[in-house]
Order: structure tokens, then C-alpha cells, then sequence
């Protein structure tokens, strides 16, 4: 047996690991689990949070989502998960609606199952979004203009805020870097921060897609709590217990 309270390299990497597998730690539970005191646990989830590694939230820490992959990139990962939430998304669209549609490889997907009899508008800030859906015969498409972020893959700036603030939106499809209880809805960069923030001012309902490796993370720039997200998907594999508390409605996958 190790004793946890003579090792604190150990005791920290085993946090980290317990990070990485769930997500989320509470520091009384691992204190009584590993032997030590609470104010031990605070230290080392300092020290974890130093280098980066995790962020601190209320009684305890989550993990530190890194710097996303390139669209091209995320576009080709979990594709089966990201199918199936992407249609459930889909689902829940109303007909004769304005619907903003975030740039993101999830709703990328979703655009294959929008029902092409729907009249509907549709606004995104999405080049890739925006060509997917180019064909359609019934209702608009609006591309938002502004200059396009290659870490994104999307519009952002100044005048793609000045757009958004023109529009009232029915339904909107937020993009998600990160969503955790807590901290709430999370976002890699900030100008992507920014404008999130503008569409779901403008927005009556907002609805979130959400994959495992989304779920109990934390972005570096605050977009919302969760109270301002109506609707959560995700798939099956994704931690939910953590959210029953939040006023919000969970659609879980099959």
C-alpha cells in the first residue's frame, strides 16, 4: 500500500488519472479515499491547475480541455456518436422557424437529416454549413460574413457580431468545447466565446450537442451557465449524473 500522505507526486498523478477517466474529482472523496486531509487535496489540485492539467471548480476540479484539433480533424472523430446525436438534433427542429446553426463537425452532421420539406431560415456562420446546405429548395440560407477563423472554421469578428444582433432566432445549435455543471458552457477561444454569447442573447431556445469528450470539461472563456441552454443532447456514453440537478431538459441518444 502507498502511503498517499508521504508521496505527494504520486498521490498527484493518480488525481490526474482519476481526471482523466471521469472527468471531474471531488476533493472530500478523494481525501477519504487515499487517507489524507481535504486541505492536502486542495494543494495538489493547485498544483495540478498550475500546470495545466486540471481546473478547480467548487469542492473539487474538472479537466482542462486543451486547445481543440483542426475541423478537418475533428470532422473525421467519433463519427458514429457525433451521427447520432446529430440526428436527434435534428429531430427537434420546427418547421417554419429561424434556426442558427454554430459551426462544428456534430452539426455539420446534422444538416444530412434537416428535413428538406421544412420552410425554413436558416443562419450560420459556417462556410462548410452554409455549402452543405446549398442545396436546398424551400425557405433561406443566411451565411454570416466576417472574416473566417482557420482554428474555428467559422466567421468571427466584429461584423459577424453586428449580423447576429440584427436577428432574433427561434432555435439555436451552440457549438460546445466544453460542458460541465458548474462552470457551465466553455469555449476554446475567445473571440468563438464572444460570439456565442451574442447568438444565445438572440435566441428563444438554445439547444447544445454534446459528446463524451465535451462532457465535464472546462474551455478557457466562459460563454453560459447552463441555465441558459434549454436543451442538452448527448449520446449514451457521455456522464450525466452530474446534471441532474441544472434547469435544463436532457435528450440522451439511444
Amino acid at each position: 500500500m502507498i502511503d498517499y500522505d508521504a508521496f505527494p507526486e504520486q498521490r498527484q498523478d493518480l488525481i490526474h488519472q482519476m481526471l482523466t477517466e471521469t472527468g471531474r474529482v471531488i476533493g472530500a472523496d478523494i481525501a477519504r479515499q487515499l487517507g489524507v486531509s481535504e486541505h492536502t487535496i486542495r494543494r495538489d489540485l493547485q498544483v495540478l491547475a498550475r500546470k495545466g492539467l486540471c481546473k478547480k471548480v467548487y469542492g473539487g476540479a474538472v479537466s482542462q480541455l486543451q486547445q481543440s484539433a483542426s475541423f478537418e480533424t475533428r470532422v473525421a472523430q467519433s463519427v458514429s456518436e457525433k451521427s447520432d446525436v446529430a440526428r436527434r438534433c435534428a429531430e427537434l427542429i420546427k418547421p417554419d422557424t429561424c434556426i442558427f446553426i454554430d459551426a462544428g463537425s456534430t452539426y455539420l452532421a446534422m444538416v444530412d437529416f434537416i428535413p428538406e420539406t421544412f420552410e425554413l431560415t436558416i443562419v450560420t456562420n459556417s462556410p462548410q454549413i452554409a455549402s452543405a446546405l446549398s442545396g436546398r429548395q424551400s425557405g433561406e440560407l443566411i451565411l454570416l460574413g466576417g472574416k473566417v477563423s482557420p482554428k474555428t472554421g467559422s466567421t468571427l469578428g466584429l461584423d459577424t457580431v453586428n449580423q447576429v444582433r440584427n436577428m432574433i432566432f427561434d432555435q439555436t445549435f451552440i457549438g460546445v468545447c466544453g460542458l460541465d455543471p458548474q462552470a457551465g458552457l466553455t469555449a476554446v477561444y475567445y473571440e468563438d466565446a464572444c460570439f456565442k454569447k451574442e447568438v444565445i442573447a438572440q435566441s428563444n431556445e438554445v439547444i447544445a450537442a454534446v459528446i463524451a469528450d465535451k462532457m465535464c470539461q472546462v474551455a478557457r472563456y466562459k460563454v453560459a451557465t447552463c441555465d441558459a441552454i434549454d436543451i442538452v443532447v448527448m449520446s449514451r456514453e457521455t456522464r450525466v449524473q452530474d446534471f441532474s440537478s441544472e434547469n435544463l431538459r436532457i435528450e440522451i441518444v439511444d
